[in-house]
């Protein structure tokens, strides 16, 4: 594994921020949400989104440049920017992004709601009987629950979990026990939910609601009795959540990282969050209380957390605000009743997701499960959800008495607790639990069964480039292939023993595998098509992806296009190549899809001569990717599948015309309007896969 550990080396000119390049992907989600061709309710869920990712965004990334900008690190990205040169720039951006998001919210979408008959009411609008109601709510099913703490030497500033709903309190007067602090914090316990729905017969609309947030403040009195309240002012505060583990000090992962999981809830502060009526005493204090300076405040016209908002979507019975519904489509070797086993045999499989369905997948845990003739499974597990399915059926082959083999992923960032609780349950059933590689998340998809036939043993196998988690499949677009290719099973069958034993790295016949062969393999293939360009020949590289930083590749990306390889990208998130700078990158295009689905198949493309070489991966084109992180990349070898996956995966994405954003030199993003047929990749593709 050689790479240059120096990206130093090469000129800050080529390579654009990696922050500033994400909350530009932000902007394109945001895009959605105002997009009028948006089914309403979709647009409300986009502005979600946002949110969700902005927190993220907060608490990983910010939260990092605080920790260097602290320490007074001097270590840079490609691009060369400090610490602080890039806190300053995202900071000003994001609180642009975020006065738009509110303005797109409070100006259009709730008054778009509102002519729908779904209302959000403001305290100022309540009516009587709603009102009465209301208050009947608060007394019993908010006040019970609810722990007011007065602030003063025996009750310092309470520890106020990473992204809870928070409300200061201004007060004047005296308490029983004579004191008067002038203020308090109440927390709103996370059991009560932030948006309660009133009885139609109060509001005469299909779909009333108020915030708890509006609740709180209206009766937040009643907590400080003979007291006079003199302000109330919701704030959330966004802390770091990044999980730190010394591997030089680990004896058992699994023990540690309990012990870590509770005190992300409490890191060093990043964000604070305020509602716009708060005062700027009570901003002040808070920021304080948080070790926060001014540029860390967020105010905010609305609700300090829209994340909470993504529920309304769903509680709302509107077809004709969202999506249309579809049934996902089924290859047509697996119509009707179908033995999976036999239907790999006769030839190898390939879904496409959420066109197509996950249940096969499924399916074929389930009868690798109940066969007789089965006799091992291994499964990697990243990401497969609480009350997974899979699981289920993997937890009752072991309860059966097949070897079962679990590699889970425990540093899965924001699903540890759901992977500690699976790993328990797997071990307590009998299966064998490992947890990879410390210092290597596992990253790979990969589904291994071993059953026992006339010929001796076969193995088949799942590989994907999403999660094993069937909720997530109906919204993130994903390639799987199942196959009972000899080589290509013994390369799994090589990852795996890699993963639970020790030993060298064999060579893999087919698979491409990180953190060995996965990058010297790509940058082997980016120089041939270099040669044959440089030959006079046809050379091309296509690539999609969620993310491209890695700067090896962008400088040999950039090598290839000088000597005329045509390069398109597909790039969904954050993008550090610049393209189309004259000598530089003149033959690449980079562009950003952004749609109803989550694009997140990763599709390596090379003409290499004719041959086509294609590989599907579950690794971005970043460092930690390539040198931190066990991943596969797997080639489609069925030539009927492979156009598949370049008709599909491809060729589509390139043609759209309507939910495709071009990126230029400077990492702007732009939509250009197209006076062609109009090509959206995602209505497409669920037209031609998708059931009606």
């Amino acid at each position: 594994m050689t790479h240059l550990s120096n990206s130093h080396e090469f000129p800050p000119e080529h390579f654009l921020n990696r922050e500033i390049s994400l909350l530009a992907f932000n902007r394109r989600v945001l895009a959605q949400a105002a997009d009028e061709r948006v089914p309403l309710l979709e647009r409300l869920r986009f502005l979600c989104i946002v949110s969700s990712n902005l927190d993220e965004f907060f608490e990983i990334r910010v939260a990092g440049m605080k920790e260097q900008i602290k320490l007074k690190s001097n270590a840079t990205g490609p691009d060369r920017r400090t610490a602080l040169e890039v806190f300053r720039h995202v900071t000003r951006e994001a609180h642009e992004l975020i006065r738009e998001q509110y303005a797109l919210l409070n100006e259009t979408i709730l008054p778009a709601l509102r002519r729908e008959g779904i209302y959000f009411y403001k305290r100022s609008e309540w009516t009587e009987a709603q009102q009465a109601w209301i208050h009947e709510f608060f007394r019993r099913e908010v006040m019970p629950v609810l722990t007011p703490i007065g602030l003063d030497p025996a009750h310092p500033f309470p520890r106020v979990l990473n992204k809870s709903l928070n409300f200061a309190v201004e007060l004047e007067g005296k308490d029983a026990f004579g004191r008067n602090s002038g203020a308090a914090i109440v927390q709103a316990p996370r059991a009560l939910p932030r948006v309660i729905q009133l009885p139609k017969e109060l509001t005469g609309v299909d779909y009333g609601f108020v915030f708890l947030s509006s609740i709180l403040h209206r009766h937040v009195g009643e907590l400080f009795a003979g007291m006079h309240v003199l302000g109330c002012y919701q704030f959330r505060v966004t802390r770091n959540s990044d999980l730190f583990v010394d591997e030089e000090e680990v004896k058992n992962l699994r023990t540690a990282l309990q012990g870590e999981l509770p005190q992300r809830h409490f890191g060093d502060g990043v964000r604070l969050e305020v509602a716009d009526n708060c005062s700027e005493a009570m901003s002040d204090f808070l920021l304080q209380q948080f070790g926060l300076t001014r540029d860390d405040l967020y105010r905010v016209p609305g609700i300090v957390n829209l994340v909470r908002l993504i529920s309304v979507p769903d509680r709302v019975d509107r077809p004709d605000l969202k999506y249309p519904v579809y049934q996902p489509g089924l290859p047509k070797q697996l119509s009707g009743r179908y033995d999976m086993f036999e239907s790999i045999r006769k030839g190898d499989i390939l879904l496409h997701h959420p066109y197509q369905s996950f249940t096969p997948v499924i399916e074929f845990l389930k009868q690798a499960a109940d066969d007789p003739q089965v006799v091992a499974i291994k499964m990697t597990v990243y990401r497969t959800g609480t009350d997974s399915v899979l699981m289920e059926h993997l937890l009752r082959a072991a309860q059966k008495g097949k070897e079962v083999t679990a590699v889970v992923e425990l540093m899965a960032r924001f699903d540890e607790e759901a992977n500690l609780s699976i790993a328990a349950r797997l071990e307590e059933a009998g299966a064998h639990v490992v947890y990879g590689v410390f210092g290597y998340k596992t990253h790979a998809k990969m589904l291994l069964v071993l059953r026992r036939e006339e010929q001796g043993y076969r193995r088949y196998v799942h590989l994907g480039t999403g999660n094993y988690h069937p909720r997530t499949t109906r919204f993130y677009t994903d390639f799987g292939l199942m196959t009972c290719n000899e080589e290509i099973a013994d390369d799994v069958n090589e990852v795996f023993k890699q993963l639970t034993g020790l030993g060298k790295a064999s060579a893999l016949k087919h698979l491409w595998q990180a953190p060995f062969t996965l990058h010297a393999n790509l940058l082997e293939a980016i120089h041939a098509e270099t040669e044959a360009a440089r030959a006079g020949q046809k050379a091309h590289i296509i690539a999609k992806m969620n993310a491209l930083i890695e700067p090896e590749i962008i400088e040999a990306l950039y090598a290839a296009s000088q000597a005329g390889v045509t390069i398109e990208l597909i790039v969904r998130g954050v993008c550090c190549l610049r393209p189309g700078v004259p000598g530089l990158s003149d033959n690449i295009r980079v562009r950003s899809v952004i749609g109803r689905f989550l694009e997140h198949h990763r599709i390596y493309y090379f003409y290499a001569g004719g041959e086509e070489k294609l590989y599907l991966a579950s690794a971005d084109w970043m460092e930690r990717n390539f040198f931190r992180r066990i991943e596969v990349a797997f080639p489609v070898l069925d030539p009927r599948l492979k156009r598949r996956v370049i008709k599909e995966g491809l060729k589509a994405y390139l043609a759209d015309n309507c939910q495709a954003w071009d990126m230029d030199s400077d990492g702007n993003y732009r939509i250009k309007p197209s006076r062609r047929v109009r090509t959206c990749a995602q209505e497409l593709l669920l037209g031609e896969l998708a059931e009606e």
